[in-house]
């Protein structure tokens, strides 16, 4: 529930703050009338998500264990394929977003008529939405606790509206760059269990070799599927199950917050820290290549017909 809140709030004021950019700017404009446009391809953005998230949450009772795990895991893999995009994105262009998204604005208001406006706000959103469902998808399947997953992302979710709400009112002051570097840190950490998992399940549909095939290496006393560094690289990593229970508490907050379980493949391992090690790596590089922060402006600086949500984007 912990990891699906905080991923609900990440993602939700990432979604929360370009929403809140556009319709900032369209009210400084004077073009309030173009406000519904923009909110219909916000609703349709979020229709889509919940579609994409109900079709992969009831289509996949029609198939065959083998099928649900090779789904799953490709699925898996494309959800840690948009959050690693999306993290190093959001550092690339996290000082050009308010500009970008202005002048999008620009040509629809322009160019484009009713079409544009709409697609606007549905690029703008679907983008976050896709990405958050088929993250959360994959954590659900992971956790096998759906309930409290989803709500923990539904909490996520309205705690980053109601921050979104606040920071346009002007009602509190969020320092939005140090949030988002924190919150990618741990996406970072999430999108390598999420592939951990992804490996799992691949291996389990016979996609991948592992101790579910015949290239698993055999304990010659026991005829189990051998464990340790006799197992690579098909074999158990390490088996833990006696310690920690696969269903207990202990073993879903490990799998939540560093993609620990308490059972794992060589494959898995192998992926885990690689992914940690390339991505960590260019990660921090990103970070330490922006910099220092900006300093902060002062009230006499800043422009009182744009909200503080807008002002903050900028940064």
């Amino acid at each position: 529930m912990l990891a699906t809140f905080l991923i609900g709030l990440r993602e939700g004021l990432e979604a929360a703050l370009v929403v809140g950019i556009l319709v900032a700017y369209l009210r400084r404009l004077g073009r309030s009338d173009a406000l519904p446009r923009l909110w219909a391809g916000v609703g349709l953005a979020i229709t889509l998500s919940l579609g994409i998230g109900a079709v992969l949450t009831f289509g996949a009772y029609s198939l065959t264990f083998e099928a649900q795990e090779l789904i799953g895991g490709l699925l898996s893999l494309l959800a840690v394929s948009m959050v690693t995009w999306m993290i190093f994105w959001m550092q690339r262009a996290g000082r050009t977003m308010k500009a970008t998204l202005e002048g999008g604005l620009d040509r629809a208001l322009t160019h484009g008529g009713l079409w544009a406006l709409i697609a606007i706000g549905f690029i703008s959103v679907a983008r976050e939405g896709i990405e958050t469902t088929l993250l959360l998808w994959s954590m659900v399947q992971s956790f096998g606790d759906a309930p409290s997953a989803l709500l923990g992302a539904l909490l996520g979710l309205l705690t980053a509206v109601a921050i979104g709400w606040l920071l346009a009112r002007g009602a509190v002051r969020l320092d939005l760059r140090r949030f988002f570097t924190w919150t990618s840190g741990f996406l970072v950490i999430v999108a390598a269990g999420v592939l951990a998992y992804a490996i799992m399940d691949l291996q389990e549909a016979g996609a991948l070799p592992g101790p579910f095939t015949s290239a698993a290496p055999v304990d010659a006393l026991t005829g189990a599927v051998a464990i340790g560094w006799a197992a690579f690289p098909f074999g158990w990593a390490f088996d833990v199950t006696a310690v920690i229970a696969p269903d207990g508490a202990w073993a879903t907050v490990l799998q939540a917050t560093v993609g620990f379980m308490p059972r794992m493949t060589w494959l898995q391992v192998t992926a885990w820290a690689v992914y940690l090690l390339v991505v960590g790596f260019f990660f921090v590089r990103g970070l330490r290549a922006r910099g220092p922060s900006a300093p902060r402006s002062t009230s006499s600086d800043r422009d009182v017909s744009t909200p503080t949500l807008t002002q903050q984007g900028a940064a």
